[in-house]
């Protein structure tokens, strides 16, 4: 990095060694491109707040679907948002014998395309359902679950963070 004339300067392999950016030329024009290199399952992994999540994705084994190509869109409860459910939901559905009803429900979560929260009105799932987007006073909602952070994007799609747990 170094500045000339009150512009700074950066050079391509910094951008990429430091701050994970490419430039991609197109019709002779430069473009900042974010390379993200962690998928869904490892950003929630990362993030520290999906335990639960990520327990129960491992339990229904869709850790490869969504380490997968993708796109995907994750709407994604919290630890809180487990610990909301009914005591002794989530180690019922942690049993091998409630595997099915563990897949709908967290399949009920994703959607088969990469959305950013700007694009999300009425979202068809994994598991065949449609989940309906709501703003109420400000907040968005899919199916009753607040939205608390939206597009975090992976390589393989794009999480939005949500405070209770969706039930099909």
């Amino acid at each position: 990095v170094y500045i000339k004339n009150g512009r700074i300067y950066i050079s391509e392999a910094s951008l990429k060694d430091i701050w994970n950016i490419e430039i991609e030329y197109v019709d002779g024009r430069a473009n900042l491109k974010i390379v993200v290199e962690k998928n869904i399952v490892d950003t929630a992994v990362a993030a520290g707040d999906f335990g639960t999540l990520v327990t129960a994705v491992k339990a229904a084994g869709l850790v490869d679907t969504l380490k997968g190509k993708g796109p995907f869109t994750v709407f994604a409860p919290t630890d809180n948002a487990f610990a909301k459910l009914p005591k002794g939901t989530v180690e019922n559905l942690l049993k091998p014998e409630n595997k099915d009803a563990l897949v709908d429900i967290l399949t009920y979560h994703v959607a088969g395309e990469g959305l950013l929260a700007s694009d999300v009105v009425k979202i068809k799932m994994f598991n065949g359902d449609f989940a309906d987007i709501e703003i109420k006073g400000g907040k968005a909602y899919i199916d009753g679950a607040n939205i608390t952070m939206t597009d975090i994007v992976t390589s393989n799609g794009v999480i939005h963070v949500i405070d209770a747990v969706m039930l099909p």
